[in-house]
């Protein structure tokens, strides 16, 4: 796998940024002083609360491994903070029947003294010419601000649900599995989130490799988790004593009642028995009467597993971002739950995946080359070819929207080819 640290900052965005008598640079983290500024900038940019030393050294083990790239005044002085900041590395990307090599992005921020300058369209347009260049063939992100991606060919490809629970009403009605829920410490909490979701991961689309920083903070074993001494862990073991589910949560009171409501931060199962056991210990704990979690997948069982479903509240909304970048290198990287063949016109105004590319899947395996003379079938931007990519959009509700030219029935051929067997799922932030 490409180290994404390995390729220098994309010489067009230099230049193009050089002409604002701005410096676009690589930050060495091995440089407490370049480390600092950088993660510093990070948390102003997100409007986060200045980082302690503390904070900063237990996060800059973390952001070693990445390509961090800061912009900075030209003259700035040693330490200054960067006014833009970009990080990013590749890591495997969970598709249909396998996986592929995505670059992900993230830490984007551009000071609020220096907007409306193309720098944050320097940093995007320069990480997928890196990434281009290295020879990866898909670009990911999750994002705050969702009208920004699209103008660089990124689509919302992995939504997620957020879950809010009425206890109540919604009650219990599943059978209750083989095994035991038990508790657990924040250590081993840490240890089984980073372990199943290596598991998880693998079985369904969308997901991507997690690393240590990530499942410290989940775990509250970080010194900037906002409510450390309140997370709690339990685990589901099977009737074996395998470890086959983990849960990391807190219990708030509910002002003046005496009763409480029930955060989740992670669920990560490897059967639908370890699911079910976590879902029926959240639901019938004592004294809780609401239970809210996000990042789940839209087909999650739970309105199937309760007495009455309209004590579940379900809200879709976008989650993961992806963006293509090698057509042929990522629609052969993936399998095909239908035979197609069809020829798509891909419409991309950065250029990196232009042009008519002819998709056959045959016994679920893809063949694409491109197809400069051959009678089009589909015409698409880059964003929405992205958007279906790993099976969680409908080619027909793209097309019902205008972001898809083709037949009803070649829509409905893209969806039966394309759709994944379980939902898409993306159960972090990066």
């Amino acid at each position: 796998m490409t180290d994404a640290r390995s390729i220098p900052v994309d010489p067009t965005s230099l230049e193009r940024l050089a002409g604002q008598q701005l410096t676009y640079r690589n930050i060495d983290m091995s440089l407490p002083a370049d480390a600092e500024a950088f993660f510093r900038a990070d948390a102003r940019g997100f409007l986060d609360s200045e980082p302690s030393a503390e904070v900063i050294t237990a996060t800059t083990a973390a952001l070693e491994a990445r390509r961090n790239i800061g912009v900075f005044e030209v003259g700035a002085d040693e330490g200054a903070l960067p006014v833009a900041t970009v990080n990013s590395w590749v890591t495997p990307l969970t598709v249909p029947g396998g996986e592929v090599d995505m670059w992900a992005i993230s830490s984007v921020t551009v000071s609020g003294t220096h907007r409306r300058r193309g720098i944050a369209r320097a940093l995007l347009e320069g990480e997928l010419r890196a990434a281009a260049s290295a020879g990866v063939p898909i670009a990911g992100l999750t994002v705050s601000e969702a009208t920004i991606y699209g103008r660089y060919g990124f689509a919302s490809a992995i939504p997620a649900a957020r879950i809010t629970v009425d206890t109540r009403r919604a009650g219990w009605a599943a059978t209750a599995p083989a095994g035991r829920v038990e508790y657990i410490d924040k250590e081993t909490l840490r240890d089984h989130l980073s372990t199943l979701h290596d598991v998880a991961r693998t079985q369904r689309s969308g997901q991507i490799a997690g690393w240590k920083l990530r499942w410290d903070r989940v775990a509250g074993l970080t010194p900037d988790h906002p409510s450390a001494a309140s997370v709690r862990g339990v685990r589901y073991l099977d009737e074996h004593g395998a470890v086959r589910g983990v849960m990391a949560y807190k219990l708030a009171e509910i002002p003046d009642t005496f009763r409480f409501e029930m955060t989740i931060f992670h669920i990560s199962a490897v059967t639908s028995d370890a699911l079910t056991a976590l879902w029926g210990f959240a639901l019938q704990h004592d004294l809780v009467d609401r239970i809210s979690v996000d990042l789940r997948p839209i087909d999650d069982p739970l309105p199937w597993l309760v007495s009455d479903r309209r004590g579940v509240e379900v809200v879709v909304h976008d989650h993961g971002w992806l963006r293509i970048l090698d057509v042929p290198a990522a629609l052969s990287a993936r399998t095909y739950r239908a035979p197609i063949d069809v020829v798509l016109r891909v419409v991309d105004s950065l250029g990196f995946a232009e042009g008519s590319w002819r998709l056959t899947v045959d016994d679920s395996i893809a063949r694409v080359v491109p197809e400069a003379d051959a009678a089009v079938d589909v015409v698409l931007d880059v964003a929405a070819l992205s958007a279906l990519y790993v099976g969680g959009v409908s080619a027909v509700q793209l097309r019902a929207a205008g972001l898809l030219d083709a037949t009803a029935q070649v829509a409905a051929s893209i969806d039966d080819a394309f759709r994944a067997a379980e939902a898409p799922l993306l159960g972090i932030w990066y």
